[in-house]
């Protein structure tokens, strides 16, 4: 893992002065002389302003920032094609499912994760030795950095599997630790989100949902309990967050990525107002064939013509009579008012749940949860066989039209319901240890404790 060598204050003022220029989240002045560690966690306003930095962070420089694990993931499995035409930044290598452990864009994921959790741990060690926050304002602030801190670590476990797991800003122990096996990183990410499930409570601090709730926490702890096969605790957690007053599900696809939706459980700010989310410019193309990214043939043809989704969720583009089509569900490139960026949504624990009940031979509660996405799409109630295997294929397929190009769902759950190995037919270079990417050479050759490579590398 990267080791961060930087002062711990000098992070913080980095974070106060990012907050307050371009997020203007909290009103706070940069004292002109070195303000201190202590200082910092001793007021809730500049708390406040480093945890909207970690904000910040996660936005732009994430698994999640601008929907990059949609974007990598996406054309890592089969839901996009990539026309990129140079093969620089090691994408095309990506996408060819060529990677090395020497690709730019890999070791860009895996540092900007581990940057966001040494902020995390930044914040969750200034808060703990702080004498001075309220209790209150303690229990929420670690509860968020906490929370950030577990939906990065739960990324690069399913793409890294073996991880290193710092839990402190500690560079000389940092540089060299040892992995933490994939099994143990869920344990403790079961142990972190369980902790937060306490700390946070169902109120938004937002009414915009910006920052994360009690709810959120729970959402991401099912996912824990799925991976480990823990179907009925997963169920409890997914039932609490559909029976809750705070969501109502979206009957209308052209409204489901409109900011002020009560389906929503968390969405990221654009950095300032009137900028468009980054899944609005990731795959614009007009006029013109593809530069980027384009919608794989595999996924257009998953879709029924009369499925509303397909009608509103994407765009068209001919030119010289060839046909492409580009994801097109955040519309407003200029003077964006109306979208953010939609980390979780309740469609998605509507699937989950569905999963989860189908595991355990729960077909016909089930239904009602696939059927929801269906119906809302136009394509009427599931008429095909309710077998555990025909349930299990339906919410598969439901997820791809759904979340296709959002936070790399494709990928996660193909790994979580074990079905990535259905992309050697598709993908030609695919291979069955394609199920993790290489841990980036970078680290390797600063921290020979994170050796070996993964299989295949």
């Amino acid at each position: 893992m990267k080791t961060f060598k930087i002062v711990f204050i000098i992070i913080i003022l980095f974070l106060l002065k990012v907050t307050i220029s371009c997020e203007k989240l909290v009103e706070v002045e940069i004292p002109n002389n070195q303000i201190t560690t202590g200082q910092v966690f001793e007021d809730v306003q500049t708390a406040n302003a480093a945890l909207a930095g970690l904000y910040a962070g996660m936005r732009d420089n994430s698994p999640i920032a601008g929907d990059e694990a949609g974007k990598l993931f996406g054309m890592y499995t089969d839901d996009l094609d990539c026309y990129a035409t140079t093969s620089v930044n090691g994408v095309l290598d990506i996408y060819r499912n060529q990677q090395i452990g020497a690709n730019p864009t890999i070791y860009s994921y895996w540092s900007g994760a581990y940057q966001n959790i040494y902020i995390a741990n930044a914040i969750l060690e200034g808060v703990e030795n702080s004498s001075a926050l309220p209790a209150t304002e303690k229990r929420r602030i670690t509860g968020e950095a906490l929370l950030m801190r577990s939906i990065v670590f739960f990324y690069l476990q399913q793409s890294f599997g073996d991880i290193p797991y710092p839990i402190t800003t500690d560079y000389k122990l940092n540089q060299s630790l040892s992995k933490t096996s994939s099994s143990e990183v869920l344990t403790q990410l079961e142990n972190g989100l369980s902790q937060v499930t306490n700390l946070l409570t169902d109120e938004y601090r937002n009414t915009e949902r910006i920052y994360p709730n009690k709810k959120t926490a729970q959402l991401m702890l099912a996912k824990i309990y799925m991976l480990q096969h823990r179907w009925n605790d997963a169920e409890f957690l997914l039932k609490n967050i559909v029976q809750s007053p705070l969501y109502q599900f979206e009957n209308n696809t052209t409204k489901v990525f409109q900011k002020s939706g009560t389906h929503i459980l968390w969405q990221l700010k654009p950095k300032n107002a009137g900028d468009p989310t980054k899944e609005a410019m990731n795959y614009y193309f007009t006029g013109a064939a593809p530069t980027n990214y384009a919608l794989s043939q595999e996924l257009i043809d998953s879709f029924s013509n009369g499925d509303l989704r397909k009608q509103n969720w994407m765009a068209t583009v001919t030119f010289n009579g060839n046909t492409w089509y580009r994801a097109d569900k955040y519309k407003n490139r200029t003077q964006n008012t109306t979208e953010y960026s939609i980390v979780f949504r309740l469609e998605e624990v509507y699937l989950l749940l569905a999963e989860t009940m189908v595991q355990q031979n729960k077909l016909p509660q089930a239904l009602p949860y696939i059927n929801a996405t269906r119906q809302r799409a136009g394509l009427g109630a599931f008429t095909g066989p309710t077998t555990q295997s025909a349930l299990l294929d339906e919410i598969l397929l439901e997820n791809r039209k759904e979340f296709f190009t959002e936070m790399g769902h494709r990928f996660l759950d193909l790994k979580r319901t074990n079905r990535l190995n259905s992309l050697i037919t598709i993908k030609p270079n695919w291979k069955s240890y394609h199920d993790l990417w290489p841990v980036p050479q970078q680290e390797l050759l600063l921290n020979s404790n994170l050796n070996p490579q993964n299989t295949g590398y």
